[in-house]
């Protein structure tokens, strides 16, 4: 059957300018230049044999012709538009955008992706930036796995966060350096090495072994944890650290605990999501992934598990 209709863009030239009463409002509108609509509105009268728009100096108007032809098509193209924007969304609740926290996306998420990938090859997986200062606000992000800087932080209130790793931390090295440090002392008198934004941690991780830290103690900082566990990994010195950044290392016997004794920091990585951000089988399917993933790296009690602090 031949096609006797005007084009989409002709019709939402035509609407637009009904509506505004103005070429350039209508172009506004559209995002276009007013010459695109000066255009498509004269092939659409071109098409159809009738002048819809009388033109003047005060402006635009209908023509009796154009009366009939928005009332026609006005419903129409409109569900039409409904109808495209229930498809793209629905196709769009497959993308999940997602913002993660460098240091972890690197070191533990990354290695376990392609068990995601291979469970559901229907989501399509899209890194954003992370932001330090994250205020959740965004609209390109529909996940967050965001750290916790501190125990007593508390969340935007928009924002609806559940734990998954990184509250636990221990003290690594070489297998070598770590040879006859029987004790938390032996391993407090080797070179430490430390994440300089969280000295503290060596304090927290002396205590839950039975040692003791020196008043005046000197060690290595290093800012980002890729160079801290590069530094470990190198022999450079004692390294404590967040587990789950080294659980291959500790696989693999390339790094080692010289004491076992793990302290809890109270804070650790979040996945977070906007309360608002309503049904998205993406988000929720990798959401129930991540937690599960979460469980194999740190195996904890129910409580903990769904701890939100």
């Amino acid at each position: 059957m031949a096609i006797r209709s005007p084009s989409l863009v002709e019709l939402h030239a035509f609407l637009a300018v009904a509506r505004s009463g103005s070429f350039r409002k209508a172009a506004d509108q559209l995002h276009v230049t007013q010459a695109a609509v000066s255009r498509a509105v004269a092939r659409l009268e071109e098409e159809l044999g009738v002048d819809v728009l009388a033109r003047s100096g005060a402006g635009v108007r209908l023509t009796p012709a154009g009366e009939e032809l928005r009332a026609r098509i006005e419903k129409p193209v409109a569900a039409l538009e409904e109808a495209a924007l229930h498809v793209r969304r629905r196709s769009d609740r497959q993308r999940l955008r997602l913002s993660v926290v460098t240091s972890l996306g690197n070191l533990w998420l990354m290695p376990r992706l392609e068990d995601f990938r291979a469970r559901h090859p229907e989501v399509e997986i899209e890194f954003r930036q992370y932001q330090r200062d994250e205020d959740f606000l965004r609209d390109d992000v529909d996940l967050w796995i965001a750290l916790k800087r501190k125990p007593r932080q508390q969340w935007p209130r928009q924002v609806a966060a559940q734990y998954l790793v990184g509250r636990e931390i221990v003290a690594v090295s070489t297998p070598a350096l770590a040879r006859g440090a029987g004790s938390a002392s032996d391993v407090l008198a080797r070179p430490l090495l430390y994440h300089s934004s969280y000295a503290e941690n060596w304090e927290l991780w002396a205590a839950a072994a039975g040692g003791a830290l020196p008043a005046r103690w000197r060690g290595t900082g290093f800012d980002l944890v890729i160079n801290l566990i590069d530094a470990a990994r190198a022999g450079m010195g004692v390294a404590v650290v967040q587990k789950c950044m080294v659980e291959a290392d500790l696989a693999s016997g390339r790094l080692v605990e010289p004491v076992a004794a793990t302290a809890s920091t109270g804070r650790g990585y979040y996945l977070c999501r906007r309360r608002a951000l309503g049904a998205h089988p993406a988000a929720e399917r990798f959401s129930d992934w991540l937690l599960a993933q979460s469980a194999l790296s740190e195996p904890a009690s129910p409580a903990r598990r769904r701890a939100t602090g």
